[in-house]
C-alpha cells in the first residue's frame, strides 16, 4: 500500500528540482508550463506510455471566451461559465478554485492551439447540460487519445523527460513532514529513490480502488468501472497519512449511458437533442437533460441496471462527429427500426408502454411543455423515422473529491496553511464538482486537469532554486 516514509539518510538514485506524478493531461500540462518557466521536469509513469483517464475522456475542454467561439458568434464570459459550474455544484465548489480554472480555461486552450499546434475547435451543433453557452472545445476525432496524443509529442518536442513503467510508492518526508522525495518501483520490481525541490501530485483519483469505492460512494460500488485501472488513489492515501486537507470524496463523474455488453461510450447528445431513455419495462424514469454524470445511478436503479436510450437519425448525424458512436454503430451495438412498434419489438420491451411514452413525450414537444419530471422538450426534437435505439448501462468514470488546494495549487494542510512544495492537480484533487455526481458539469474532469496543471507547473517551477 502507498504511503510516507521518513527521508533517512539513504542516498538518493536520482534527484531532480521539479518531480511530476503521472503522465495524464494534468501532468503533461505542468511538465509544459514549468519547461516554459526554465525549470526541467521530470515525469513519472506507472503504465507503458502516457495515458491516464484522459486517454478514456472524449478529450473536450469547456472554456469560455475563446477565439474560437468568437469566431462561431458563440457570446460567452468567464463570469457566466463560474455561475454554471457552482449552479450544477449546488454552489458546494471552492470559489477560488472555481475563480481560477473559469478564468484560466480560455487562455489554456489558446496556449495549447497557439504554442504547441492542438487543433481546436469548438462544437457548436449540441449543448451539454449544465452550460448556458457552447463551450467546449476539442479535437477533430473528439477523443481523448488524441489529445493525449497531442499533449505527448508536444513534452517530447520540448525534450521533456518521460520515464514510463514507474510507480510511485511512497512520500519521503523530512521531520517537518517536507517532502523531500519519492520512492519508486520500476517494472522490473527494482526500487528507486529520487529526490526533488517540488512535487506536483498529477496521479489519479481513486476510482479503481474498489474499498475506496465502496466507503466513500457506496451507490457505485460493483457498478462497471469506466475509468483507467491505475486509478487506486495513492494521492488520497498520501495525503490522508501525510495530514492535508480531503474535500468531497463522495463526489464522483458518472454517465448513464455507455452501451451494454460492448462497453463503448455514447454521447449524450443523444439524449439532449431529443432522444430520452426507457427502462427493460418501456417506461421512462428520470428527467435526462439534467446531466449524465447523475443519470448513471438511475440507470442502475432500473431492472438489471440497464437502459434503452431512443433517438433518431436527426440526432444520429450529430453524434456521428465522435469516433465512439461511430464504433458503436460499427459494433452493432445500436438497433435501427422505421416504427416505433418495430423499435420495440428488436428491444424487447413491452410495445403497449413504450408507445405511451413515445406519444407523451411527441406531444409535449408540439407543445413545448414540461413532462411529469420537470424536463422540457421543444418542437424542433420531434423524432421522425428511422429510429435508433442502444442498450446502456450506468458507470463510474472518475471520482471528483481528493486534496484540497489553494489557488496556486499547493496542497492544504488539516491544521491550516499549505506544503511549501507539495502540488496537486486533476483526479489528485478535489475538483468543482461539489459533493456528488449531480454537481458534475460537462468537461469538468478535463477542465481541472489541464488548468490547474499548468499553474501548479508555473507554481512549483517558481519554489525551484535557479
Amino acid at each position: 500500500m502507498s504511503t510516507i516514509k521518513p527521508a533517512s539518510d539513504a542516498p538518493f538514485d536520482a534527484q531532480t528540482p521539479l518531480l511530476i506524478v503521472g503522465a495524464g493531461a494534468a501532468g503533461l500540462c505542468a511538465a509544459l508550463a514549468a519547461k516554459e518557466a526554465g525549470v526541467e521536469p521530470l515525469v513519472i509513469e506507472r503504465d507503458a506510455g502516457a495515458s491516464g483517464s484522459t486517454s478514456l475522456s472524449a478529450g473536450l475542454i469547456p472554456a469560455a471566451g475563446t477565439r474560437f467561439q468568437r469566431a462561431k458568434g458563440i457570446a460567452d464570459s468567464p463570469l457566466a461559465f463560474a455561475a454554471d459550474i457552482q449552479r450544477k455544484a449546488d454552489d458546494e465548489a471552492d470559489p477560488a478554485i472555481v475563480g481560477v480554472v473559469s478564468q484560466g480555461a480560455a487562455p489554456l486552450v489558446e496556449w495549447l492551439a497557439d504554442r504547441y499546434g492542438l487543433p481546436f475547435d469548438v462544437i457548436d451543433n449540441f449543448n451539454y447540460p449544465g452550460h448556458s453557452a457552447m463551450r467546449m472545445h476539442g479535437l477533430p476525432t473528439r477523443t481523448g487519445s488524441e489529445l493525449i496524443d497531442c499533449l505527448r509529442r508536444a513534452a517530447e518536442e520540448c525534450d521533456i523527460y518521460i520515464v514510463t513503467e514507474r510507480a510511485a510508492t511512497s512520500l519521503l518526508v523530512a521531520d517537518d513532514r517536507g517532502i523531500v522525495g519519492v520512492e519508486t518501483v520500476r517494472g522490473d520490481g527494482v526500487r528507486e529513490r529520487i529526490r526533488c525541490e517540488t512535487l506536483v501530485l498529477a496521479c489519479n483519483g481513486y476510482g479503481g480502488n474498489p474499498d475506496l469505492v465502496r466507503r466513500y460512494i457506496p451507490e457505485m460500488a460493483g457498478a462497471l468501472y469506466f475509468g483507467h485501472p491505475g486509478n487506486r488513489g495513492e494521492a488520497v492515501i498520501w495525503g490522508d497519512a501525510l495530514g492535508a486537507q480531503l474535500h468531497h470524496l463522495g463526489a464522483y463523474q458518472g454517465h448513464g449511458s455507455v452501451a451494454t455488453p460492448h462497453n463503448i461510450l455514447i454521447t449524450w447528445a443523444t439524449i439532449m437533442q431529443g432522444g430520452f431513455q426507457v427502462s427493460s419495462e418501456g417506461r421512462r424514469f428520470s428527467d435526462e437533460s439534467l446531466g449524465y454524470s447523475e443519470q448513471a445511478a438511475e440507470v442502475l436503479r432500473q431492472p438489471n441496471g440497464v437502459a434503452w436510450s431512443v433517438f433518431d437519425e436527426r440526432i444520429a448525424s450529430v453524434a456521428r462527429q465522435f469516433e465512439d458512436f461511430r464504433q458503436a454503430e460499427q459494433a452493432g451495438a445500436i438497433v435501427t427500426r422505421g416504427s416505433v412498434e418495430a423499435l420495440a419489438n428488436t428491444m424487447h420491451i413491452p410495445v403497449a408502454a413504450f408507445i405511451s411514452e413515445w406519444t407523451e413525450i411527441e406531444a409535449l414537444k408540439a407543445r413545448s411543455e414540461r413532462d411529469r419530471y420537470g424536463r422540457r422538450f421543444s418542437p424542433e426534437q420531434r423524432l421522425v423515422p428511422p429510429f435508433h435505439a442502444v442498450k446502456v448501462t450506468g458507470a463510474l468514470f472518475h471520482t471528483q473529491g481528493g486534496l484540497a488546494i489553494d489557488a496556486a495549487c499547493r496542497v492544504k494542510r488539516k491544521g491550516g496553511g499549505a506544503f511549501p512544495n507539495l502540488f496537486a492537480a486533476g483526479g489528485a484533487v478535489a475538483g468543482v464538482s461539489g459533493s456528488t455526481a449531480a454537481g458534475y458539469l460537462s468537461g469538468n474532469g478535463l477542465l481541472t486537469a489541464t488548468v490547474l496543471g499548468r499553474l501548479a507547473g508555473q507554481a512549483a517551477a517558481q519554489g525551484c532554486s535557479q
